[in-house]
């Protein structure tokens, strides 16, 4: 790439979105698409009405120099992130997994790897990045594909911050590597999650970038800027098979002042095409597609987003001020409602307060840090449990059988070697070995269950492969055979005598193409019995695994109901001891009471059968007794 000198300080104030436009292919049908002698637009004429259009952009390239953007786009957007300010890339028209492939290795990892040189190459101590990921649908839901927990996310306005997504997860960073690594695994597990419909799911993957502008002192400043990388599907047109891209409804309701949405992608965009941003959008049109008016439709699309304007200023707070800022807020409130009593007003703004509070005390790095330790903890040992499970590794199994079968048998012998003795000691002992017992089942139960799930697993796929296979071969038969077809008639054609116009020749050729079309129609129903018998066989294979499935299911809730019945009789015949126990002790305790008060009343009189024989005597001794007692 080409050496660029430093622009500029980038200065605050309204500012167009810069747009960037790819063709991805060569025109090769009627309609032509002509990239200007300048590089900044497009001459659009159509093969249809021969009408001719101009669109101008910002830059126009074909799909072997995509990296020219870099100099021209995309650097000074992080220019203008490592100085602060937002920063958006918009990426649209990416529909093949070829063009995506080139946009993520040319456009999202050169970006990431240009704003993570200049970031640390300020030599900034005080430095805080954090990644996220969200996945929309085509019915507007987002799913936060870094959160282990699934929470909701929402939209929340912060008097300081500005726009933030409640809920959102975030993952710590130190490289532009474990960056891009990030976005890998949240691309993969996109396709994953959505499936068949995966290329008509948009994406936002965010790099927020925070740090200190005076690490000395206790409450400086924090500077804090955002990267988001919108990857939106769908087309320009209305009438696209994938669906209209998100773009166009936003870029409608935009004239008209309609920001009432509860919907995160709408919003987003908006805000990054509108509001607190720099904003670059790159296009990526085929200029033969499958519809007619895709090209038309996403060129103006193209040019009507250049016209919009962005107002992006230098986010700088301060966390402990806007804390005690927000704190203060709270009290003088309190202490007016507690004087005026409540109202609904002061309620709610109590309410806003607490709720900012809350965002600002989010914002924490301590906090961020723990809350990345624990996603990339569970992240990790989801992915070990994922690699060892693929792997066939059962060992961990084995060896916990192992280890409780030893247990198992060195507790049966002391118990037989020992015999009666202590009875709290053998019950101790004899619980011990029951709980050995059904550690040692639901083992068994569980290592046999995985056995037959994955040999299922492996058959059905093995099936499957089969299946494919086998009609994979039959398709090349079937088209070899009407290609071979297709070539014999053209030579029968080019050796018969008969003039190259006229009915008889007309005839002809009608004639050799309904054979052609009769071959196809019989190799596409052969292709379609096959098929529908690769669909039986995969559904009686499906109904088989559903069957073993509820059988495990089934016998899973008979061993939790016998191991509960087991702990259930284990804990009554332990109380019943232990009240036994208490009982016997009540009964030995009252008849030991008793008799103490027997013992006593006796000396009682005996004592008093002394007294009197003392005083019948006239003895001394009996009044110095008495003043004794």
């Amino acid at each position: 790439m080409a050496t660029v000198s430093i622009s500029a300080p980038v200065c605050e104030g309204a500012e167009a979105v810069r747009v960037g436009v790819v063709l991805t292919t060569v025109p090769e049908g009627k309609d032509c698409v002509v990239i200007s002698e300048d590089g900044h637009g497009v001459n659009y004429t159509s093969g249809k009405t021969k009408e001719a259009k101009s669109f101008s952009f910002d830059q126009v390239v074909n799909v072997d120099n995509i990296q020219s953007f870099h100099p021209e786009l995309l650097q000074p957007l992080t220019e203008s992130i490592s100085s602060g300010y937002n920063g958006a890339l918009l990426t649209c028209g990416a529909s093949t997994e070829k063009i995506c492939t080139l946009i993520d290795h040319s456009i999202i990892k050169q970006l990431l790897a240009n704003l993570f040189s200049r970031m640390l190459s300020h030599e900034k101590e005080e430095l805080f990045i954090s990644v996220s990921f969200l996945q929309f649908y085509p019915d507007g839901s987002a799913v936060d594909l870094l959160s282990p927990n699934r929470q909701t996310l929402k939209l929340v306005q912060h008097p300081v911050l500005g726009s933030l997504v409640g809920g959102l997860c975030e993952v710590c960073v130190g490289s532009e590597e474990e960056a891009y690594a990030l976005y890998e695994t949240c691309r993969e597990k996109l396709k994953a999650k959505a499936g068949s419909i995966s290329n008509r799911c948009s994406s936002l993957f965010s790099v927020a970038v925070e740090w200190k502008l005076h690490p000395e002192e206790v409450e400086s400043e924090v500077c804090r800027s955002r990267l988001q990388l919108f990857s939106l599907a769908g087309g320009a047109s209305r009438t696209d098979l994938r669906g209209v891209n998100p773009l166009v409804t936003v870029v409608d309701q935009i004239p008209c002042g309609d920001t009432t949405t509860d919907k995160l992608l709408p919003f987003l965009l908006q805000e990054a095409l509108t509001g607190n941003s720099r904003t670059v959008l790159i296009y990526c049109i085929t200029p033969q597609g499958l519809l007619d008016d895709e090209a038309p439709s996403a060129l103006a699309l193209a040019q009507k987003v250049r016209s919009l304007e962005t107002k992006a200023t230098v986010g700088r707070w301060c966390p402990r001020a806007t804390e005690q800022e927000i704190r203060d807020g709270i009290m003088h409130l309190q202490n007016v409602m507690k004087s005026q009593g409540d109202s609904e007003v002061n309620t709610y703004r109590l309410a806003e307060l607490t709720q900012n509070l809350q965002v600002v005390k989010n914002q924490s790095w301590e906090k961020r840090r723990e809350e990345s330790k624990k996603i990339k903890g569970k992240t990790q040992s989801c992915r070990t449990l994922n690699d060892n499970w693929h792997s066939g590794d059962h060992r961990e199994s084995t060896d916990a059988m192992k280890y409780l079968q030893d247990q198992l048998k060195q507790e049966m012998e002391k118990h037989i070697r020992e015999g009666k003795g202590n009875v709290e000691k053998v019950q101790e002992r004899v619980a011990r070995i029951q709980q050995l017992k059904e550690a040692l089942r639901e083992e068994t139960l569980k290592n046999s269950t995985v056995t037959e799930k994955s040999e299922l697993c492996q058959q059905c796929q093995l099936e499957y492969n089969k299946a494919k296979e086998r009609r994979r071969q039959l398709k090349e038969d079937h088209g070899r055979l009407i290609q071979e077809e297709v070539e014999k008639m053209e030579r029968d054609l080019a050796q018969d005598q008969l003039p190259t116009e006229g009915p008889q020749r007309e005839l002809l050729v009608l004639t050799r193409e309904r054979q052609v079309l009769v071959l196809q129609i019989e190799a596409l129903r052969t292709e379609a019995l096959q098929a529908e018998r690769d669909l039986q066989d995969q559904y009686q294979r499906h109904q088989t695994e559903l069957h073993c499935l509820r059988e495990e299911s089934l016998q899973v809730f008979r061993v939790f109901r016998q191991v509960s019945e087991e702990q259930r009789k284990m804990s009554e015949g332990r109380y019943r001891s232990v009240l036994l126990e208490a009982v016997q002790d009540a009964v030995y305790l009252s008849a030991q009471n008793q008799q103490l008060q027997a013992d006593n009343k006796q000396l009682l009189k005996a004592v008093g059968e002394l007294k009197d024989a003392l005083a019948a005597r006239s003895d001394p001794k009996a009044d110095l007794l008495t003043q004794q007692q």
